[in-house]
């Protein structure tokens, strides 16, 4: 029978009710497979996702493929986004099988969870036959498929050999830094924004090295490429200007038609990467985009305790996209004149759409001033139509049935919406913005951390559950680093040093050098992952080096710098071939080549020094302070009344000083010279 009304997940929970005999990922499954010789059908996929919820419609609320599936396979339902783990072990064999991959994953596996096939999104007729056919395969050339299994298996393997080369380390100094852009030209569209063509991914990590580039050569093409892709993902479909925040990619190249869903992990990305651009460009689009992006993020994906949810639909009433499209006529119709003009114009309405039936996204290529020139307006004409459209956009689309959310609350994911909250904080000094960050960071400190100083990955019905993975000790330990810097609140420091302490006990593998996605509590599946390159969410290796190098800083720790630079010197000849899938080794990279610098900042006005001192440098310096003495960079240099800085580098401190301004002028003279 099919067991996933017993499931917390919302994904599954949506599956709850198929014919199909759905069993959750487990042990007791997999050995009931084996003692039945049957082999696995394994669907893979998550709340938000068009294609999975067609599937589910047309293949798994289908009784002949639920016969089928029931008798041949012992199915199984997972949920990408609790369980990435085994999301990203089916998704290599997908890739190794078919060259590209995507959701819903639909796998075909042996007894033991070896994977013999695999696709995604099949109409139900081919479904329907890829099932006959597999079975006749599994049933009639066993060996056959053993060795495909194996196949598969071995060449995931090998793909991951990394060999550690000690003569990289001489990589890691400035000028390879500086070449590191040049390598990319070759993927940027400078003219539509982004990287390569359609479909067009956010990929935020990688616009933040650009940005960290140009902060640390001047170079102008570094920031006209940011400008471009940030400028045109504001004014595209791709961004919900009715009510704020960013879907998860663009389906054409110029990001005017999104392909709906909303995640977490995007939205706290994009806002970290607003707001550093906004430090160097103080563009006004950056700052509403941040703002706009939070509100929505406060109205839709927070719990009233502070965590935040996982994602918002792509569907309503069964159609992708219903809740966000317009037809031309719905606006002239339900519209006064004057606003419906502007809507139609400013945001490009046409009467066949840029969408299914008609129906239009809303995108625009006009600035205010180009749209007053345009339509001989007022500058102050502009603002307030543009400020009536959307009010009355917003309370018109109210009406319509909301897509729903994801309510699962994600460790790793909502340390990215953290570090969010924190960079807007420190760009726009709205204080509000510290507050639900430090809200969020109690939350998961009370509800997420075990007492052994594990961490779990899932929040959902008021209990913690499954052991958290790399990604969830990695990007919350980045964050209260970030955290810390903010408040001077030692305890978030102290915090990250136990989750690392963690994460070397029961993910690092001396073998490889490397840290393993899964600890060695739990069961292992058929291959061992690591993952090193970036994508839609930072390496989880990438960043934990991140933070190695910050916490061996920070707390003298020769270990933690030698993990980190082995695990660096393994990449570094991938960086000038991978482009964005390596921008946060990449960072790491610019972080030790400008300079291991530790700025201490003692007395009654550290935390105000601080945040000035952060906002000239893009959050790159490494910061302690407060008025106590906590860590060995602050050792012996407390005072009570005066504010006092010093710059640090290996062990030793330069004269006080007394002002940001002094500070930067030695900081800009060390980059300039090094």
């Amino acid at each position: 029978m099919n067991q996933l009304h017993k499931a917390s997940s919302p994904y599954l929970l949506q599956h709850a009710n198929n014919p199909v005999y759905w069993h959750e990922w487990s042990e007791e499954t997999l050995e009931k497979a084996q003692q039945h010789n049957k082999p696995l059908f394994i669907s893979i996929g998550y709340a938000a996702c068009h294609w999975c919820h067609v599937m589910a419609r047309e293949s798994f609320s289908n009784e002949e493929v639920a016969t089928l599936l029931n008798e041949y396979f012992i199915c199984i339902k997972i949920d990408r986004e609790e369980r990435p783990d085994i999301d990203q072990v089916y998704m290599d064999a997908l890739h190794t099988l078919k060259g590209s991959g995507g959701w819903p994953l639909s796998a075909f596996a042996l007894p033991n969870g070896k994977p013999f096939y695999a696709g995604t999104y099949y109409p139900v007729h081919q479904f329907i036959s890829a099932i006959k056919q597999l079975h006749h395969y599994y049933e009639n050339s066993y060996l056959q498929v053993v060795e495909q299994a194996l196949k598969i298996t071995n060449d995931i393997k090998k793909s991951e050999n990394f060999k550690i080369d000690e003569s990289q380390n001489s990589l890691i100094n400035k000028q390879y830094f500086n070449l590191l852009f040049n390598t990319w030209n070759g993927r940027i569209d400078y003219l539509r924004g982004g990287f390569g063509s359609a479909p067009k991914f956010p990929l935020a990590v990688g616009w933040q090295f650009v940005l960290e580039y140009y902060k640390a050569t001047k170079k102008q093409d570094a920031l006209k490429a940011v400008n471009n892709t940030l400028t045109a993902m504001a004014d595209g479909g791709i961004f919900d200007h009715i009510g704020g925040g960013f879907a998860r990619y663009s389906v054409d190249a110029y990001w005017r038609v999104p392909h709906f869903e909303k995640m977490l992990y995007d939205n706290g990305q994009l806002v970290s990467l607003y707001a550093n651009a906004y430090l160097i460009d103080k563009n006004p689009i950056y700052k509403k985009t941040i703002v706009k992006t939070l509100d929505f993020i406060s109205e839709l994906l927070t719990d009233e305790n502070g965590g935040f949810y996982a994602s918002l639909n792509a569907d309503s009433e069964g159609e992708e996209g219903a809740f966000y499209v317009f037809t031309k006529n719905e606006i002239t119709t339900n519209f006064s004149e004057e606003i419906a003009h502007f809507i139609i114009n400013y945001f490009h309405f046409s009467d066949e759409g840029n969408w299914e039936h008609q129906k239009n996204t809303l995108f625009t290529t006009y600035t205010f001033s180009s749209y007053a020139a345009a339509f001989s307006k007022t500058l102050d004409e502009v603002t307030n139509l543009y400020q009536q459209a959307i009010s009355e956009l917003y309370n018109y689309r109210k009406q319509r049935i909301h897509p729903t959310t994801d309510t699962k609350i994600l460790t790793g994911w909502n340390a990215l919406m953290l570090m969010g909250y924190l960079d807007s904080y420190i760009a726009l000094e709205n204080k509000t913005y510290l507050e639900i960050a430090l809200k969020n960071a109690h939350f998961i400190k009370d509800n997420l951390i075990k007492s052994n100083s594990g961490i779990y990955r899932n929040f959902k019905n008021n209990k913690a559950s499954i052991n958290g993975f790399l990604e969830d000790y990695a990007l919350f330990a980045e964050a209260l680093i970030k955290l810390y810097q903010t408040t001077f609140n030692v305890e978030w420091l102290h915090l990250s040093k136990q989750l690392v302490d963690y994460s070397i006990s029961h993910f690092y593998d001396e073998s490889k050098l490397q840290f393993a996605f899964t600890s060695d509590e739990d069961p292992a599946l058929y291959i061992k992952k690591y993952e090193l390159f970036d994508n839609v969410i930072p390496s989880s290796n990438a960043v934990m080096a991140t933070v190695l190098y910050q916490l061996g800083l920070f707390y003298d720790n020769p270990t933690y710098t030698s993990i980190s630079t082995n695990l660096l010197n393994q990449m570094l000849p991938h960086l000038t071939k991978s482009g964005p899938y390596t921008a946060k080794w990449a960072s790491l990279v610019g972080t030790i080549a400008n300079g291991s610098q530790i700025i201490a900042i003692v007395g009654v006005d550290a935390l105000n020094f601080a945040l000035k001192l952060q906002q000239k440098n893009l959050n790159k310096l490494l910061i302690c302070g407060g008025t106590n003495e906590h860590i060995p960079y602050l050792t012996g240099k407390s005072v009570l009344t005066k504010t006092v800085i010093y710059i640090c580098q290996n062990n030793v401190c330069s004269n006080p000083m007394f002002s940001v301004d002094e500070v930067q002028v030695l900081l800009d003279n060390s980059y300039n010279h090094q």
